[in-house]
């Protein structure tokens, strides 16, 4: 279902562009859930998240990565959630333009290597160490990619919205500490509808 938004564009300001768009399905292991999307029509701007039907209560999940069968397991990320690598020292932190997403771990593992990407075009053909660093966090994901991690690597999912989900057995699951919640950031604050 889509509907206009009557409020303007978050990001260009567009009177009339705003669009609403609601999307009601059931992912296996996780359950029904809609997925919000808010469009300009304008200027592509767009932010998604998915919302489980049921109440959830802020949460984390881990899953081993090491070996191809961990690569197709289902990952629900919303908004909101801290997605890391800790043997990687690895983190993608929700931020304004943050979005949800469904995909595999192979997946985020491909998220993670595009951002060493980006990094690494603004650094300085003189920053040698972070270069190197940089062409080792590659080898480590490129391994992990083919089911070989040199390492097991863990995929964690930091969530105080609790929305986010590693869907397989072999995932494991626990709430949130005092301590982590005061220090996550909870995604994107956008004000597209006022009072």
């Amino acid at each position: 279902m889509e509907q206009v938004v009557a409020s303007p564009c978050p990001m260009c300001n567009d009177p009339d562009g705003l669009r609403l768009r609601t999307h009601i399905d059931t992912i296996p292991y996780f359950g029904e859930h809609t997925q919000v999307t808010l469009l300009c029509m304008a200027c592509g701007w767009r932010q998604t998240d998915l919302i489980p039907a049921e109440a959830v209560a802020p949460c984390a999940w881990s899953l081993a990565i090491d070996g191809a069968e961990a690569l197709t397991v289902r990952v629900v990320r919303s908004t909101g959630c801290t997605v890391r690598i800790p043997e990687l020292d690895l983190e993608v932190a929700p931020g304004s333009s943050s979005t949800g997403y469904v995909s595999n771990v192979e997946g985020v593992l491909v998220r993670f290597s595009d951002v060493l990407d980006i990094v690494e075009r603004d650094l300085l053909p003189d920053e040698t160490d972070a270069i190197a660093t940089l062409q080792a966090l590659r080898v480590a994901l490129a391994h992990a990619m083919l089911g070989r991690p040199v390492e097991t690597l863990t995929l964690e999912l930091l969530d105080p919205t609790g929305r986010s989900a590693i869907l397989s057995d072999d995932a494991a699951q626990r709430p949130l500490t005092e301590d982590e919640l005061a220090h996550l950031p909870l995604g994107p604050e956008v004000p597209v509808f006022s009072a």
